[in-house]
C-alpha cells in the first residue's frame, strides 16, 4: 500500500468505528425524560440566583498552574526510570527542563499569581 492510501485506509476505519459506536451507544442506551435533567446543577438543591456568577481570576490562575507542574512532574517518572541508561546529556537535559520550570514558577510569583486574596 502507499502512503496516501494507507491514510485513507486508516481515517476511514476511524470514521466508520466512531460512527458505529455513537450508533450502538444511542440505539442500547436507556431513554428516560425528566424535566430535573435540564436544569442546571442537577444536584437535587434548587439554586439560588443567577447561574451566570464572576469568579476570580485567581482561580483559573491556581488550576493552570497545577495542571502545568502536575503534567510536568508527570514527564519525570519516564525519564527517572531510564536515566543511567540515557547517561549525562539525558541529566543535562533534564536539569535544562527543571531550570525552565523553576523559571516559570519564579515568574508567577513575581506576578503575584500565587497570593491569595
Amino acid at each position: 500500500m502507499s502512503n496516501p492510501s494507507l491514510f485513507l485506509t486508516v481515517f476511514l476505519a476511524g470514521i466508520i468505528l466512531v460512527v458505529a459506536g455513537l450508533g450502538i451507544a444511542i440505539l442500547l442506551s436507556p431513554k428516560s425524560f425528566n424535566l430535573q435533567k435540564g436544569e442546571p446543577y442537577e444536584c437535587g438543591i434548587p439554586t439560588h440566583g443567577t447561574s451566570w456568577m464572576q469568579f476570580k481570576a485567581g482561580y483559573y490562575l491556581y488550576a493552570i498552574l497545577y495542571l502545568l507542574f502536575d503534567v510536568e512532574a508527570a514527564f519525570l517518572f519516564p525519564w527517572a526510570t531510564v536515566v543511567r541508561e540515557l547517561g549525562t546529556p539525558a541529566l543535562s537535559s533534564i536539569i535544562f527542563f527543571i531550570v525552565i520550570l523553576g523559571l516559570g514558577l519564579a515568574y508567577a510569583w513575581r506576578k503575584g499569581v500565587l497570593k491569595w486574596k
